[in-house]
């Protein structure tokens, strides 16, 4: 997936002639084709104009986060990316664009993400359903009898890899077991940046890994090759790469400090005193999971899971809903109440432990309205590019600068992180770079697994560590925590691109076009 597993809900910009065929395997996964993709080009911009949006966008973004730290995404952030668009706007306006070709642009962008935040509005309202219901309570309560600080980080990554795989989908993941985790975490006294880090990792893993996910599935078809030889071809490098994510994180854990007792003793009974705590509470979640195995939406499995919540609620915590409800008895009225300020507005459930207090809160669907702009104003910043060819303009030129074959998947790497910080969505991470350069990769006699491997080495997963992107707001604002804390400790996400290029560098399984698809050693 990225990891959202929401291709099918999505309208892809400058996408035309999308078909879907059905593949003769033993699932019957629907394989997206894509014979069609216009990229907007504009012959009147050079590629030091195409820049000049980009570069003053950085140089404000830099300069507004050294004055307004972490408070930057609370809104500077997200005029800052206007401004990025103003001046994108300006050199399109010196090179001949259409203003109205621009707002065009803009508004196919913005209906591009209507999914996901929808999405993000229903993880929101289900958060809230699940702390007062206690369903996040109980995972915390469980966990922390059967996770210790020395395995915590590992087990998150595989825990979170395994609900991915079978989900495809790492938005999913991180909305459902990962807020756990975090609490989990924050109870143990590990660093929220860590496990955040973990559990992205292990996510992305999955989401890349999964025949589910709509990333896996579009990587192939821009490049024109097979879902399942894709699959296979992949796990050559992002094997190597989470198993090494894997290793960084177990000796993390074996000299961590979580500068307090493991006794929790009373971090249990605190949770015990203030919620109804009981494995029953665990059908919700599996509920949720089960539907998303299922196929089914993930927003129509997060709308189910957060109705599931309040009536688990109602049923098991009734004294929690009715003072949310600003009540002192459960009445129709006062659930009614109880249940829609939970999923709306901030909730909180307090204890005997401050620090549980801090951790037991939820912000609802108005939680998630900061993240909600930050990815508009990101959306109408990579609309104008788009628009004005600076998309484009760019990748062609990195693709000029391939001469061989570790330049061909460098400059692919490059342009896949070039269009994640510019266009601010995955999507177009893959779509641009693989339609560039697909037709480069067959000249050199490249099988297409080594362009659609590199797309989402390169595309997919550093999507989440660009706090405008798409993905970067979303899990950012999902975990609670921001992109800058868990960038370097989402290990599997920076580090797989490297390992695409390490491969490349020294030719290893570097799969060419040919009936017997020989492999340069």
């Amino acid at each position: 997936m990225q990891g959202k597993n929401l291709f099918k809900n999505l309208d892809y910009r400058n996408i035309t002639g999308l078909k879907k065929g059905v593949m003769q395997d033993d699932k019957n996964i629907s394989k997206i084709k894509i014979e069609d993709q216009n990229i907007i080009e504009n012959i009147e911009l050079n590629i030091w104009e195409a820049l000049i949006p980009v570069i003053a966008l950085v140089g404000m973004l830099a300069y507004n986060i050294y004055v307004f730290g972490d408070d930057a995404l609370s809104g500077s952030n997200q005029f800052i990316l206007l401004l990025g668009a103003a001046v994108a706007a300006i050199v399109g306006f010196f090179n001949k664009v259409n203003y109205k070709l621009m707002l065009e642009e803009v508004a196919e962008n913005v209906r591009s993400t209507t999914g996901a935040l929808l999405i993000l509005l229903m993880v929101g309202a289900l958060a809230g359903t699940w702390l007062i219901s206690g369903i996040i309570p109980t995972m915390i309560y469980y966990g922390l009898q059967i996770l210790n600080p020395t395995i915590f980080l590992a087990a998150c990554v595989i825990i979170c890899a395994i609900i991915s795989v079978a989900t495809g989908s790492s938005w999913t993941t991180s909305a459902t077991v990962g807020i756990a985790l975090i609490g989990i975490g924050e109870t143990l006294g590990i660093s929220l940046g860590m496990t955040a880090g973990a559990v992205l990792s292990g996510a992305y893993f999955g989401d890349k890994m999964s025949p589910l996910s709509d990333t896996t599935n579009l990587a192939p078809a821009m490049a024109g090759g097979e879902l399942f030889a894709h699959i296979k071809y992949m796990a050559l490098t992002t094997v190597p790469t989470i198993t090494v994510t894997l290793i960084v994180f177990i000796i993390i854990g074996l000299n961590i400090d979580t500068t307090g007792s493991p006794d929790i003793t009373d971090k249990l009974s605190a949770i015990d005193s203030a919620f109804n705590i009981s494995p029953w509470l665990f059908l919700v979640p599996l509920a949720v999971i089960l539907m998303i195995i299922k196929k089914t939406p993930p927003l129509v499995a997060l709308l189910v899971g957060t109705l599931l919540g309040g009536v688990a609620a109602i049923i098991a915590q009734p004294d929690i809903v009715a003072a949310v409800a600003g009540s002192e008895s459960l009445t129709f009225q006062s659930a009614y109440k109880g249940v829609m300020n939970a999923m709306t507005v901030d909730s909180a459930v307090a204890t005997s432990s401050a620090e549980l207090n801090d951790l037991f809160t939820a912000g609802g669907m108005s939680g998630m309205l900061g993240t909600i702009w930050l990815i508009i104003c990101a959306m109408v910043f990579g609309g104008v590019m788009d628009a004005i060819g600076a998309l484009s303009r760019i990748s062609n030129a990195l693709l000029s600068l391939a001469t061989t074959t570790f330049g061909l998947f460098a400059s692919t790497v490059a342009s896949c992180l070039a269009l994640n910080v510019t266009a601010s969505d995955q999507y177009l991470a893959l779509v641009v770079p693989g339609k560039m350069f697909k037709k480069a990769y067959e000249e050199r006699g490249l099988a297409p697994e080594n362009l659609s491997r590199t797309l989402e080495d390169s595309g997919t997963v550093t999507s989440v560590l660009v706090p405008w992107n798409t993905c970067g707001a979303y899990q950012s604002g999902v975990l609670g925590v921001p992109v800058v804390d868990y960038f370097f400790f989402a290990i599997f996400n920076w580090l797989s691109p490297f390992t695409t290029l390490l491969f490349a560098a020294f030719k290893i399984k570097i799969k060419q076009l040919s009936t017997k698809s020989s492999v340069i050693a």
